[in-house]
């Protein structure tokens, strides 16, 4: 089978599989903090120091899962009843003792770097390329993971899970970027194969 019918037949069965599972307890997230050293913007502007947050559920030996979110927030958003209650418990789609949940704050947002530390105005211009290039070293670089089995995201989130689609064809082997909506999980609107 293909690898794009297997994201498209694992999403069916985590949208099902969902749907009848109910909250449960899951690990407690770890939190930390990276530094990326000599990081460089698309406008060529260097960071000696550019600071990335990040949270994980599960061990480390997992299946790796990149969840990214949207405009505004930070990985914090997904430790919810809601959201991990539903994904990260025990038998359900993202089993935290199966798979090495990783929840960063994107560049800009949340515990990581940002304008408003500091810098202000003088905060290098960065774009969604920017972001992702970002996300990609902390799980290479700062996690030293080679391959993901999934990129998620919603909103902003799955803007950044298209890049990494383009960016980064080989480092994953499933992306879904979905859209806003109560249940964000079950509306998955693309799953491809890498």
């Amino acid at each position: 089978m293909n690898p794009a019918r297997i994201c498209i037949a694992g999403a069916l069965a985590f949208a099902l599989t969902s749907a009848v599972a109910s909250a449960a307890d899951y690990p407690a997230p770890k939190e930390g903090d990276w530094v990326a050293r000599d990081f460089r913007f698309h406008t060529g502007e260097v960071m000696p120091e550019l600071r990335l947050h990040y949270r994980t559920v599960g061990n480390p030996s997992g299946e790796p899962a990149l969840i990214l979110h949207g405009t505004g927030g930070s990985g914090a958003n997904f430790l919810t009843p809601a959201f991990a209650g539903e994904l990260f418990g025990p038998g359900q789609p993202l089993d935290a003792s199966k798979y090495f949940i990783i929840l960063s704050d994107a560049l800009g947002t949340g515990k990581s770097a940002r304008p408003s530390d500091g810098l202000r105005t003088k905060f290098p211009k960065y774009n969604y390329a920017d972001m992702v290039e970002a996300q990609y070293r902390l799980v290479t670089e700062g996690l030293g993971i080679r391959h993901l089995r999934l990129v998620l995201g919603n909103s902003m989130g799955g803007m950044h899970t298209w890049l990494w689609g383009e960016k980064y064809p080989t480092s994953w082997m499933c992306w879904c970027p979905w859209r806003r909506n109560p249940r964000p999980w079950r509306a998955a609107i693309g799953c491809c194969g890498g």
